[in-house]
């Protein structure tokens, strides 16, 4: 990715004035879609930090996931961007003639990254050590992290579906996506009169599925709800689901992640042939001091997770990286602490700490407040970071159309002066959008913008997207 510095001298070359850039911000701003909406602009000069346009920049608005930029550079100064989380399976027994005599742990440490293809590999290396007789119990270690595995900002409507995922420290991630502690529910129209078609994977069998769907004729409404019952194992399908329509496939969450991961890791084991007593369990507990390793894995560098991260606004790994800052910096793994190592980022860096209110690390909260002024001094500030190429390369790139390039921004500003020329963080919430990042002009600059909307009647990104594309088509006036 081209580095973002221009070769022309700016301050050698006279003062930049935006005059065009100006006037078409301030028509912009009269736009009619944000009669009645709260919003908060500003754009900067990236070399400079410069304030070239403001209105109301100072106002709180709610970032939605704009607020992950906060999180990527505090986890970058904070963890490093070499920063890997690990996974161990453990022993506190012996074994003696194929048969492991005590309990087998697995522990986690909040690696959002760990998959079924991890549990396969801790199987065969314990199929290895000659293993096939399991007398104790199963259990998984959660502790690194606390207890409470929703932030507050998820709502009872969200808690089902994969964007507001439970947060513990042993996860299980069942794509590449790594959406975090899902399973992939299937629904599929059958035979007129009969309940749809139901297709999850073995790794769901501890679900419970409520089926109070129909398959109507061809050409009827498609009315297919899946959603998972709040705070229970139950998943729930209603509505009509017509012939010939490809149904309905959604990522529903599981109520408990760590039981889910062990489960997990059971089937993995019995697939080589490793069984377990009759009176053996699945339990959580906690490893003891003196249990013995067996075999540990280690994720993918923090840089390297930046991007599913950043490119899908993946909401799980930005509460999973908080609480692991809280840990590894005050040894507490949960939200207070994770969101204090944030705000305490923010004021080595410079900035207003009291300006800054979130309540998580994602975004989903609509307590959380920024204002655009605040927002675009942090993306101006983190440039001189060493770690900065790497929170670079983390952004959406503006139509581009690779997944993990464009990620968000994949099918916005395709064929438009802005293609290329943005990197920024989406944000979307119901009557909320935003977006956070750098742009370049048609002279080669680069300018740093936010424009957060609250409170929208109707969608505000055309707006938004106007005002990027007014960047990018500018020129700078010399004086």
């Amino acid at each position: 990715m081209e580095k973002m510095n221009n070769a022309a001298n700016i301050e050698s070359a006279g003062t930049s004035f935006y005059t065009s850039l100006q006037d078409a911000a301030d028509e912009i701003s009269l736009d009619n879609r944000l009669a009645g909406t709260t919003f908060s602009l500003a754009i900067r000069h990236a070399e400079t930090g410069k304030l070239i346009y403001g209105k109301n920049e100072e106002i709180g608005v709610t970032p939605a996931s704009s607020l992950k930029i906060l999180t990527t550079a505090a986890a970058l100064e904070t963890l490093g961007e070499n920063y890997r989380f690990s996974t161990a399976v453990l022993m506190d027994g012996y074994i003696d003639k194929e048969t492991l005599h005590g309990n087998l742990y697995l522990r986690g440490q909040g690696d959002p990254t760990l998959r079924r293809l991890d549990l396969d590999n801790f199987a065969a290396i314990l199929k290895k050590h000659g293993v096939k007789k399991i007398t104790g119990n199963l259990i998984g270690d959660d502790t690194w992290f606390d207890a409470v595995q929703l932030s507050p900002g998820i709502s009872k409507d969200d808690e089902s579906y994969y964007y507001a995922a439970r947060v513990s420290a042993l996860n299980l991630s069942p794509n590449t996506d790594f959406d975090t502690g899902a399973i992939k529910v299937d629904a599929k129209p059958s035979r007129v009169g009969q309940p749809a078609k139901i297709i999850m994977g073995p790794d769901a069998e501890f679900m419970e599925v409520d089926n109070q769907s129909i398959t109507v004729t061809r050409g009827e409404i498609d009315t297919l709800v899946v959603e998972r019952e709040w705070n229970t194992n139950k998943i729930i399908v209603t509505g009509k689901v017509p012939l010939g329509s490809p149904g309905t496939k959604e990522w529903i969450t599981v109520p408990q992640p760590t039981m889910y991961t062990l489960y997990n890791f059971k089937f993995a084991l019995v697939e080589q042939h490793i069984h377990f007593s009759e009176t053996s369990n699945i339990l959580i507990g906690k490893v003891p001091g003196d249990a013995q390793l067996l075999v540990s894995k280690n994720s993918m560098p923090l840089k390297k997770l930046l991007l599913p991260f950043m490119k899908l606004s993946n909401n799980s790994h930005a509460e999973v990286l908080a609480k692991e800052m809280g840990k590894v910096v005050f040894g507490d793994g949960s939200w207070e602490s994770g969101l204090l190592v944030m705000k305490n980022f923010l004021g080595s860096a410079g900035l207003a700490t009291d300006q800054w209110i979130f309540e998580d690390a994602s975004g989903m909260s609509h307590a959380n407040k920024i204002a655009a002024s605040e927002l675009t001094k942090l993306l101006y500030l983190v440039r001189s970071r060493p770690w900065f190429p790497h929170f670079l390369k983390s952004l959406p790139v503006a139509g581009a159309p690779e997944r993990l390039v464009g990620g968000t921004l994949r099918k916005r500003f395709k064929g438009t002066a802005s293609t290329a020329n943005v990197l920024a963080k989406t944000g979307t919430l119901t009557e909320v959008s935003s977006l956070s990042g750098y742009a370049k002009t048609k002279d080669g600059e680069w300018l740093v913008f936010a424009f957060l909307t609250q409170d929208s009647s109707v969608p505000t990104i055309p707006t938004i997207d106007r005002l990027v594309e007014a960047i990018t088509r500018s020129r700078r006036q010399i004086r």
